[in-house]
This record gives structure tokens, sequence and C-alpha cells, in this order.
């Protein structure tokens, strides 16, 4: 976060000191007193003023950010994520997770970069809570949403809020059945059909597209290529409201992992989707990690 604020002050001083090398006589540069009402002279913009109105600003973003996370009760403001790649990295399947067949949407649990960022993601659709919203708003998160059809239509309002606040939605299948035990055409069904629902209802068809329960074979995959999917992640760690649960022997976040959790409440957990997040956001940032989006890297 040092480095950031120190590069961005320094382009600032850099635009500031390059606009003011402009003729004073053509108006216009950064470097010239502005006018005010009536013609009164403006405080001048120079290269440390322009430094200082940044560093200011910042410090005020942040106090404010540091306030929202006390509201929500998280332990530590959530760090800020770097701005995403100009080029998304390319993903392929995870050893071990491959169909025999590399022109199938790669699944995956890990996004490949180096940047300490993790991505939260969010199944199915059953729980609406209108404080889930509220919280990931006023703290800024960044979260993706794969949804099932049978448990959205009951309020599909919620999710097109959740699609208003710049959530992307994606493909969990219709019915959220066990697809390698169904037959490649009703795979289709499934997947297509979602896509065709998401489209009707939100205005967009998903690129991205989640199994349930993660379970899938060739079958899936092709099911899925035709549907128009590109990619299909997975996860690396899952989040409850009173522990996170790991894929990785190690127990721990690396760069890019993905993490799963549910639209559920107290009737099924030990807690609300609130207290998820806390959790989550506990766990994240205590590991040195920022939330991004995921689809500013995949898809």
């Amino acid at each position: 976060m040092r480095v950031r604020l120190v590069a961005a002050a320094l382009l600032v001083a850099a635009l500031v000191t390059a606009c003011g090398t402009r003729d004073p006589g053509r108006g216009g540069g950064l470097g010239e007193a502005a006018l005010g009402p009536g013609g009164q002279q403006a405080r001048q913009l120079t290269p440390s003023g322009a430094i200082a109105a940044y560093v200011d600003r910042f410090r005020h973003a942040q106090a404010v950010r540091a306030a929202v996370a006390r509201k929500w009760g998280l332990k530590q403001t959530p760090l800020l994520a770097p701005a995403p790649p100009e080029e998304k990295p390319e993903i392929t399947f995870r050893p071990g997770f491959e169909v025999g067949d590399d022109s199938l949407p790669p699944v995956f649990t890990t996004v490949p970069t180096k940047d300490r960022v993790v991505f939260l993601t969010i199944d199915d659709g059953a729980e609406k809570d209108p404080e889930l919203l509220r919280m990931m708003a006023e703290l800024d998160i960044p979260y993706s949403a794969f949804l099932s059809d049978y448990l959205v239509r009951e309020d599909y309002g919620y999710f097109k809020r959740m699609r208003d606040a710049g959530v992307v939605l994606s493909n969990h299948t219709l019915n959220h059945r066990y697809l390698r035990a169904l037959p490649y055409e009703t795979q289709k069904r499934e997947i297509c059909g979602q896509q065709d629902t998401m489209e009707r209802t939100f205005g967009k068809r998903p690129t991205l597209f989640r199994p349930p329960y993660g379970a899938y074979n060739r079958d899936t995959l092709r099911a899925a290529r035709s549907c128009g999917i590109k990619a299909v992640p997975l996860w690396a760690a899952e989040a409850f409201p009173d522990r996170m649960e790991w894929r990785e022997w190690d127990r721990d976040l690396h760069p890019g992992d993905i993490v799963l959790t549910h639209f559920r409440g107290r009737t099924l957990w030990n807690g609300s989707m609130a207290d998820m997040i806390r959790r989550a956001m506990d766990t994240i940032t205590a590991k040195g990690y920022a939330v991004a989006r995921l689809e500013d890297y995949v898809g």
C-alpha cells in the first residue's frame, strides 16, 4: 500500500510538472492559478500541493474504510486489491483435474497470479439476506455469485440488485443435480437451460460455470462448452461462519486462490451470512491478502 501511495504521488507530481510548463498566456496549464467566481484567484496547484491533496484524500478514504470495517465487526480493515492485470492470465486445467481434452473449458482452483489476492465466490442462492448486500456494498468487497435457478426464482429481484451493484452472476445449473450421474443430454439441459434463464432474467449469458458439488466429467465440460462456457472455477478453500475449510495440504491461502461459500442462513448454519463474511475476511486479511474480482482475471 505504501508503494502504491508513493507511485501515485510521483505520477501526480509528473503530471503537474509537465502541465505546469505550458505557456501561461495560452491558459489551461495545471501549474497556473485557477480563477474562481468573479475572477478571484484560487489556490496555486503546485506539485507539492497536488501530492498533499492526494495524500489527504487517500488518508480520508482509508479512515472511512476503517470506520466501515469497525461498523461491520471486522478485526482489521480489508486490504486494497491492486489494479487488475492489463492482460488476463492464461487459465489451464489444474493437474489431476483434466479429462483428456485440452479444448474443453479448464477446471481450476487457483488463478495463476503473483498478486496477493484471492477471489470470493458464493453458490446456489438459497438465502436472500439483505444484510449481505448492504455489508458487501459498504465494505466494497468484490464477489461472484454462481446461481441455481430452482432457488433463485423465489426472488429474482434480490439477485438483480446484486447484479446492479456490480456482482457478476454465473451458472450453477437449473436444479443443482449431481451431473456425473446424468447422461450428456440431461447435463446439457441443466447447463444450457440455466444459460437461457440467466440471459432472459438478468440480461447476460455467463461465461463461467461451477458444477454442483464440484462434480463433473468429460460430458459435463462438453455440454458446458456447447452452452458458451469458457472456464470452470472450483475452489481452494471454503468459508463458514465458524471456520475455514481447506483443500490444500498446508491449510493456507495462496495467491489467486478461489474461496467458496454459500447463500446460507441460521437455519442451516451456526450464524448468518454476515458472520460468514466476518470470518472469511478476518482470515483473508490476517494472512495478508486482498479480495479481487474474479472476472478481472478470468473469462
